[in-house]
């Protein structure tokens, strides 16, 4: 019989180790396929609990508290055999286009990876279910252990690859197995650790993750004479770098320039996002650099007779608009880099190579963020969005560099004759650029420009196109650079203040003028809005309250786009149309899973164990009669798994700006609630006037008051440093953490006064509900803001309240 003193500690390793899986799957899924698949991992971990409730809805005797080593054991088990399985299985996203078997394999993934926090809901819904009296404090420790989990994972891996790490989490689990399991469970544990610091030492070729081919690093090291030379590991990302032919990095390069460009060391980030550190040699070696398109601005400025001279190069990645503004001579160039991890590799490793491009001057973070509090001026703010190839950005990314706000504010730090360059790759049809324009436009007239047109220049080069936005108007001094500088390299210009349609598409020829009518109708206020709206693709300006820049889609135009696109589904995946299909799927897992119990046939003996003895002695129909009275409870638990998730979704997600990097956001959020929740719930379980069901409407009312000032909170935060700003976040969240951790254990104590049967069918409602929200708060998100989405929570726990209110009555008239 397990001791009651082991039973928190039980579930607190059988919870750390489960989080810690999950945010370690979504590294693994961010490297070895795509960053988009990576969100799936919290449905699949969220249906598996679910579906343990089911289980033992309709199975009762594995609510057994002897089973509780066994479940443990297949929990640590679990983990390194999912990680292992799903290495082997050969499922790409890329081929979903023409190979079907890769739906199944999707499938085999989410068996697979719901199998080990399966277990884990087994674990802790068998003590919900036989010692409901007790859940303030099982839930406390399911919590705590979340939160531990959430920090500690990132922690480790810190100083070992993701793949290692999960060896480590494995024997986390195995360790509650020496708790809760017999002799043979602790023996066969002992093995399998053991097992598990061999696989992590010796690291066999099994166990290194498998990355798709169609990634931009295994497609770069394919080439004759490529040659990986490091890898290098942070939580949150990571870096490869290589030499490869297929590493020729000149975004936009001028036809005219036909030297050799000199040596580059490529480099990738999660497999991906391929891009490049150029050689600093001398201005002979770096006279490629006045080719580039990216080279106007400085050309502009330059041709001038006086000027300061102070540049920002936001995310300069490899540098290379950093050796172009040096080589213009400009003296004082700051650089913001939102990978620090990418900052350390280069200061480290290629200082000398690279020119120290980040020895000096160089922050991590968010550039509008730094911007906001650095008091700041620049006669040019460069932002290049070119890597060493093009590449799509998955739809529902949210990129607070692009919206409204942050025009606002990159403008605002321009001296007065300032420019904002943007740099892109060209990706037909047009979309990224139109957007850009668009929300430049916007923030432009909201900061009282008038005549945006004459602050505006456009610059086409044959695989690139650049947009510069001038404080000032443009000169005619500076029209004519501007003419001058595409005339000689053979650049298109696609816009200048007076421009007419018979000056473009002069070198690179196109088969009508559609920049230039893009570009004219945007900018003209008489045909944006009919332009904007009847534009096949969404290219409106996006806001902080929706910040998903990439999303371009309009369902209206879906068979439209995907005829444009080739006819194929590829796109709509990499657009964002994936949510939908997976939101669908586990839609109908999930009502399977919460109405399979509804229909089980439940005989009195068994449930007769796990209820008062008055409870026998009833007749069946009155025991019937209240059984369906208590379903009626039921609902309650699903709207705690909505309102929990759409708050904690929301708040990841609004904390990346302040908090200047979404992994940052993910783990102190999680870290801050999972925390605060499992501190509430230890006082709900001392304190017992804390048990009461106002308090799912005093959550609601703070949900209210936070949707209101979560602003406020962010300009707040923003201006400190990194680690205060974490304090900070923990401290602004721990009251909301607090109360949100009271009413689910206090609603399956009040359960289980009554029905304890029912427990493990509630904890497979608020499971299931739990995986459909994620999924739903950023499709509403992006339909209407994440304001909305805060008010679905409040909504969520005030119908709780009232589900609570009327459950209470009737345990008071008993």
């Amino acid at each position: 019989m397990l001791r009651s003193s082991r039973i928190f500690p039980v579930i607190f390793l059988c919870s750390l180790s489960s989080l810690a899986y999950e945010i370690s799957l979504t590294r693994i899924f961010s490297v070895s396929l795509w960053y988009h698949f990576a969100f799936m991992i919290i449905s699949i971990a969220m249906l598996g609990i679910g579906l343990s409730g089911t289980i033992l809805s309709l199975y009762p005797r594995l609510r057994d508290l002897s089973n509780i080593g066994t479940y443990s054991f297949f929990l640590g088990t679990g983990i390194f055999l999912s990680y292992l399985i799903t290495n082997q299985i050969p499922f790409d996203p890329v081929k979903l286009s023409w190979s079907r078997i890769q739906i199944l394999y999707i499938g085999i993934y989410y068996i697979v990876i719901s199998l080990p926090f399966f277990f884990t809901g087994l674990v802790i819904a068998t003590f919900f279910s036989q010692m409901s009296e007790r859940a303030g404090l099982f839930y406390a420790a399911d919590l705590l252990g979340a939160g531990t989990g959430s920090l500690g994972i990132l922690y480790l891996m810190y100083f070992v690859p993701t793949e290692k790490a999960i060896f480590i989490v494995s024997s986390m689990a195995l360790l509650a197995t020496f708790l809760a399991g017999g002799r043979k469970l602790k023996t066969a544990a002992i093995a399998l650790i053991a097992m598990n610091i061999a696989l992590a030492i010796i690291h066999p070729s099994f166990v290194n993750l498998k990355m798709s081919p169609y990634k931009g690093l295994n497609f770069a090291l394919n080439f004759p004479g490529a040659e990986h030379l490091e890898t290098y590991h942070s939580p949150y990302t990571r870096i490869d770098t290589f030499k490869s032919p297929a590493v020729r990095f000149a975004p936009g390069l001028s036809l005219i320039y036909l030297d050799n460009l000199p040596e580059q060391v490529g480099f990738s980030i999660d497999g991906g996002q391929i891009n490049a550190i150029t050689s600093y040699g001398n201005e002979r070696t770096l006279k490629f650099l006045e080719y580039l398109p990216s080279a106007l601005p400085y050309e502009i400025l330059s041709s001038q007779e006086a000027y300061h001279g102070d540049i920002l190069v936001l995310d300069p990645r490899g540098g290379l608009q950093v050796l172009v503004a040096g080589f213009y001579d400009f003296p004082n160039i700051y650089k913001i880099e939102s990978n620090p991890l990418l900052m350390k590799v280069i200061n480290e490793d290629f200082n000398k190579f690279s020119g120290g491009i980040y020895a000096r001057n160089a922050i991590a973070g968010i550039g509008r963020a730094w911007l906001k509090n650095s008091g700041k001026e620049f006669d040019i703010i460069d932002i290049p969005l070119t890597g060493a190839s093009p590449s799509g950005t998955f739809g529902i990314s949210e990129d607070y560099r692009f919206t409204v706000e942050a025009f606002k504010e990159y403008i605002g730090h321009l001296k007065k004759n300032g420019i904002l360059s943007i740099n892109l790759f060209i990706l037909p049809p047009p979309r990224i650029e139109l957007r850009i324009l668009s929300t430049a436009v916007e923030a432009m007239e909201k900061l009282g420009f008038k005549d945006v047109e004459r602050h505006i220049v456009g610059l086409r080069s044959w695989g690139t196109i650049g947009i510069l936005i001038k404080k000032s108007p443009f000169t005619n001094k500076e029209v004519n650079t501007v003419k001058e500088f595409s005339s000689k390299l053979w650049f298109d210009i696609v816009h200048y203040p007076g421009m007419t349609v018979e000056e473009t598409d002069k070198y690179v020829k196109m088969p009508s003028a559609d920049y230039f009518s893009a570009f004219k109708q945007i900018l003209d206020p008489y045909t944006r809005d009919k332009f904007l709206d009847s534009y096949i693709f969404d290219v409106k300006y996006v806001r902080d309250e929706n910040p998903f820049f990439s999303y371009y889609l309009k369902i209206a135009n879906i068979k439209e786009i995907y005829k444009i696109m080739g006819e194929k589904w590829q796109y709509f995946i990499e657009e964002g149309y994936i949510l939908p299909v997976v939101f669908i799927q586990v839609l109908i897992l999930s009502l399977i899973l919460i109405f399979l119990p509804f229909f089980s046939v439940k005989k009195p003996n068994v449930i007769a164990r796990n209820t008062p003895q008055t409870e026998t002695k009833r007749s069946r129909f009155q025991y019937k009669s209240r059984q369906h009275g208590d379903r009626r409870f039921l609902p309650y638990f699903a709207f705690l798994g909505t309102g929990f998730m759409f708050i904690e979704v929301s708040i990841v997600h609004k904390m990346i700006l302040p908090l200047e990097n979404p992994s940052y956001a993910l783990a102190t959020v999680l870290t801050s609630l999972l925390l605060s929740s499992g501190i509430g719930s230890l006082l709900s379980h001392r304190f017992h006037s804390l048990q009461n069901y106002l308090i799912p409407l005093l959550i609601s009312v703070l949900i209210a008051l936070y949707s209101i000032f979560l602003t406020a909170i962010s300009d707040f935060v923003s201006p400190h440093s990194i680690i205060l700003k974490i304090l900070l976040v923990f401290a602004v969240l721990m009251p909301l953490g607090l109360f949100m951790g009271i009413p689910f254990p206090t609603g399956l104590k009040m359960l289980g006064q009554r029905s304890p049967f029912l427990i493990p069918w509630a904890w497979a409602i608020n499971g299931c509900l739990s995986v459909l929200t994620p999924i739903l708060t950023i499709m509403m998100a992006l339909i209407f803001g994440f304001k909305i989405v805060f008010w679905l929570g409040a909504f969520s726990y005030l119908a709780a309240f009232l589900f609570m209110k009327n459950f209470a009555k009737k345990l008071s008239s008993n």
